[in-house]
């Protein structure tokens, strides 16, 4: 009996000797690396104050906020500014008008950078490829507001550099940027102008890891570059294309306000309004913010986005194979 006891003694302290080995593990491992473990501490700290502690507001998205009573004392109305977007005559047009500025800039933008990364890997004089690197990335590193101005400076119907060289011809001038159905192509081509060389960047270094020999091989096999090219350089980058778009999905209801509010005029506005611009005017231009009602388009529009990140990935995952998580 006694025997019997102790055994089981033995293996209880054996059994909380198992369970503590991975927690005096993992202090161990701690201690051993405290300057990793201090060097993440800031962006941590980032996280949790820009990041996590903001969003004890978006309670304010289901109150009658007001800046006397505070956040906390605010009376609450739950859906209501939810019900009244839902409801209005804004609703629809906006919807409509960032759903089709995102999907027109997805379909157009996504795979041009993809296309140039290929390309650029193909090229064996350096000097060329970095020049054209160079020259493609460079726009990305101006402003938004520079973008604009060059805009108006190309394309205004009076003084615009377009306008007068079609002058010549005879041509009457054109209001490209009062015209809304021009707006959506003006917006999505000087954005894949700013922003291609950027966007492969990604592709480039996602091809440099593929296995020079399967090149090698192919090449002994009599492989073209075109067939090198779509046998082994897109399914290597691949994964990485359908990371990229499941994120691009994911923020289908967020276009940015920037580069839209600057190019939005009164003649345009039935094309450029979107979801962002109009939280920008409701919440901060009108003369009477409503900052609930704003809030709460805003957190449709994240709770929307967070639907299409997660069905996007699911389906990339049955399909691709391929998935953020």
């Amino acid at each position: 009996m006694v025997t019997v006891l102790r055994r089981s003694e033995t293996g209880r302290v054996g059994a909380v000797n198992q369970r503590q080995a991975p927690r005096a593990g993992t202090w161990r491992r701690i201690r051993n690396c405290w300057q990793l473990y201090l060097m993440l501490l800031l962006p941590v700290v980032y996280l949790l104050i820009f990041h996590y502690w903001p969003m004890y507001g978006i309670q304010i998205a289901f109150r009658n906020y007001n800046v006397v009573d505070g956040i906390s004392g605010s009376p609450w109305v739950g859906l209501t500014h939810f019900e009244r977007f839902i409801g209005s005559y804004m609703f629809w047009p906006v919807i409509r008008n960032t759903i089709i500025l995102h999907s027109y800039e997805l379909l157009a933008t996504f795979p041009l950078p993809i296309v140039l990364a290929m390309a650029l890997n193909q090229v064996r004089l350096q000097w060329f490829k970095r020049s054209v690197q160079m020259i493609t990335y460079a726009p990305h590193f101006i402003s938004t507001v520079v973008i604009v101005g060059m805009l108006v400076v190309l394309l205004d119907p009076r003084t615009g550099l377009l306008n007068n060289f079609l002058a010549l011809f005879g041509v009457e001038p054109l209001d490209l940027l009062g015209n809304p159905d021009y707006f959506r192509h003006i917006y999505v081509w000087s954005g894949a102008w700013q922003n291609l060389g950027f966007a492969a960047i990604i592709y480039l270094a996602t091809l440099s890891s593929i296995d020079p020999q399967l090149h090698e091989a192919a090449v002994v096999d009599g492989a073209s570059r075109i067939k090198r090219m779509w046998h082994i350089d897109l399914p290597g980058i691949m994964p990485v294309a359908v990371i990229l778009l499941i994120l691009n999905i994911g923020s289908i209801l967020s276009i940015g306000f920037e580069k839209v509010l600057l190019m939005q005029n009164s003649l345009n506005l039935s094309a450029s309004e979107v979801i962002d611009t109009y939280v920008y005017k409701v919440g901060l231009a009108a003369p009477l913010p409503q900052f609930s009602y704003a809030a709460a388009i805003g957190l449709f529009r994240s709770v929307v986005g967070l639907i299409l990140l997660v069905l996007a990935n699911q389906i990339a995952r049955k399909f691709a194979k391929s998935s953020l998580w």
